[in-house]
């Protein structure tokens, strides 16, 4: 590590104002970029901590939404989330390992926009919307590629507003080592229809299957995907698995969301 400052504002408008600095940078959970600063693949002049920041803690029901703030922990998803949005609950229960859980939170996830990140999954899944300090995205329009997101300079996430589905379930195919998802499908289906994301599996990052997503509106069992095969163009390949291995995954893991789900 190196010498660098940190702050720990007390309000959403002082951490604006501390990110407005020359060489600022946000610090969330923590999980990706103080193992990239040990490293030295990332070098902040400052640091500044939105942890004690309450307007982005906790989780409420807004009618039929579930507000996530953007600083509360996977640990905490799981358990508030439980009883209103259980499918959600579960994926946060199932992100890296007890410590990860306690420290690493939703906001910082969306941000750092892994590849094989859970939560993806989820806000892409369930059409959820995402607050900053500026605006509210959409999640189709959020996610821009690997760790890649539109989020400006400067920008904060504040919230997740999720939609609760009538039922929802995440599988998750997991990396042992690292307990990220080699691949894993995230199914929600609403009155309207289906929605269904997959991550861990694109070189572009979390991704809809559109073709899974019409046929489930129709008929909502794992048998109604069991004929679709993802194209394994632009899938990651590296030495946990090949682009054929993970579309097949796609479809493994999406019937036993839905499996799940019913």
């Amino acid at each position: 590590m190196y010498a660098f400052d940190f702050v720990k504002p007390s309000s959403l408008d002082e951490a604006v104002a501390a990110l407005a600095d020359e060489g600022a940078q946000p610090l969330s959970g923590g999980q990706t970029l103080l193992a990239s600063m040990k490293q030295r693949l990332n070098a902040p002049e400052k640091l500044v901590s939105l942890r004690a920041i309450p307007e982005l803690q906790g989780v409420r029901r807004e009618g039929d939404t579930l507000v996530v703030g953007a600083a509360t922990t996977h640990a905490r998803v799981t358990t508030e989330a439980a009883a209103d949005y259980p499918g959600l609950a579960a994926l946060a229960g199932q992100i890296g390992d007890p410590a990860v859980r306690n420290l690493g939170t939703i906001g910082g996830s969306l941000a750092n926009n892994d590849p094989s990140a859970c939560y993806p999954a989820a806000v892409l899944g369930s059409g959820a919307t995402v607050a900053t300090n500026r605006r509210k995205i959409a999640a189709d329009d959020f996610f821009a590629g690997m760790f890649t997101t539109v989020l400006e300079e400067g920008e904060i996430i504040t919230a997740v507003h999720f939609p609760i589905p009538q039922r929802a379930a995440y599988a998750k195919f997991q990396q042992p080592a690292s307990r990220f998802a080699l691949t894993a499908a995230y199914v929600a289906q609403f009155a309207d229809g289906v929605r269904v994301a997959i991550t861990g599996a694109s070189e572009g990052g979390v991704f809809r299957w559109s073709e899974a997503e019409a046929a489930l509106s129709a008929d909502f069992r794992p048998e109604a995907v069991a004929g679709l095969k993802a194209p394994a163009e632009g899938m990651i390949g590296d030495l946990h698995g090949t682009p054929e291995y993970r579309a097949h995954l796609v479809g493994v893991m999406t019937r036993r969301a839905v499996a799940a789900a019913r």
